[in-house]
């Protein structure tokens, strides 16, 4: 029973790491997947193998190495001197995603919940300090709460769906795009969540002793993602092409379960923020404190003031330049992974 829980928490908190706010509101769905029309199934098929795969293949190199963090995996696979340097790298793309991420949690209070946007970043780096203080294991019951939460709303609305006009266009809706650019998505998809993922997924496998509990989390985990990818891709395609004019394309889709589901969603977006921060805040300070000599406490609320003061600037422009490059060397990473061949079987 211990090893089931222990299980369900690495699933859960895969699922979690990887279904961020971009997934939730249905842009990453849409983008990747949906708009490539009837391939879409079979490529988010592809990309549930190789969550599956990879995650797993992840967790296990963290276990055999002992990592202490994602540095070390890196330094692995390429090297010390090229790990080094894409360690660093990933460190500002995350801090970069975390400073977008808070400021999209501003604007949940603000939207939402009509809060000033200033008390919403407030309560969120407030709580993130405190969770941090449970260290991976409180990233995981976070996870176990809110992904629960996740797949109901997302059996909500596959169930909704089933009974739209457009449901069937899941298997017939055309595109233009072409074949080829339908079938990197998913390799683009995959390779670039995974290589964020890694600052959580590392430590979660050099702390799980039991090399069986992490397979079988690493197979539920991929395979929920794939299940969320999948049910989302079935409402988008049945409001297709019209769903693409929101900005909130899930938003709409909830908006019509009722208003109870629509805040329900809303609180969702903002959990899904909030964990997806947390985690990253967790896997950075673990890689500074391999090179800092001070308090873990004081590098993560170090990361946490630049994480404030970046979210009140924008950091979007440079992200807009980082995401391209960390897409190249998300690809190269997934290969790395990939074609690594551990000696180690324990």
């Amino acid at each position: 029973m211990k090893n089931a829980v222990k299980v369900m928490q690495i699933a859960f908190t895969y699922i979690g790491t990887v279904v961020g706010a971009g997934f939730a509101t249905g842009q990453e769905i849409l983008q990747f997947f949906t708009r490539y029309g009837k391939w879409a199934a079979l490529t988010i098929l592809l990309s549930t193998v190789l969550f599956i795969w990879l995650g797993t293949k992840m967790m296990l190199l963290a276990r055999q190495i002992k990592a202490e963090s994602y540095e070390d995996l890196n330094r692995k696979l390429f090297g010390d001197r090229i790990g080094q340097s894409l360690s660093l790298f990933t460190m500002v793309v995350l801090i970069g995603v975390n400073s977008v991420m808070l400021a999209g949690a501003g604007s949940v209070f603000m939207e939402h919940f009509g809060m000033h946007y200033q008390i919403g970043l407030w309560i969120t780096l407030i709580c993130t300090y405190l969770l941090l203080g449970r260290g991976i294991g409180g990233v995981m019951k976070l996870n176990s709460i809110v992904v629960p939460m996740m797949l109901t709303l997302s059996l909500a609305i596959i169930f909704n769906t089933a009974g739209s006009p457009g449901a069937s266009r899941f298997f017939t809706i055309t595109t233009d795009a072409p074949l080829l650019a339908a079938w990197a998505s998913p390799l683009m998809y995959t390779a670039f969540n995974l290589s964020m993922a890694q600052a959580v997924l590392v430590p979660i496998g050099s702390h799980t002793e039991s090399r069986r509990t992490i397979v079988w989390g690493g197979i539920l985990g991929g395979a929920g993602v794939g299940f969320m990818l999948m049910a989302g891709h079935f409402a988008l395609s049945a409001y297709m092409p019209g769903i693409v004019q929101f900005e909130i394309p899930m938003g709409s889709i909830a908006q019509q379960l009722g208003t109870v589901i629509q805040l329900i969603y809303i609180v969702l977006i903002f959990m899904e923020i909030f964990s997806t921060f947390v985690a990253d805040v967790y896997g950075v300070t673990l890689q500074l404190k391999q090179r800092l000599k001070i308090s873990p406490k004081l590098i993560s609320i170090s990361i946490l003031i630049i994480c404030y003061l970046t979210s009140q600037f924008g950091f979007s422009a440079l992200l807009s330049i980082l995401y391209p490059a960390f897409g190249l060397f998300s690809l190269l990473w997934a290969v790395m992974l990939g074609l690594y061949r551990p000696n180690d079987r324990s």
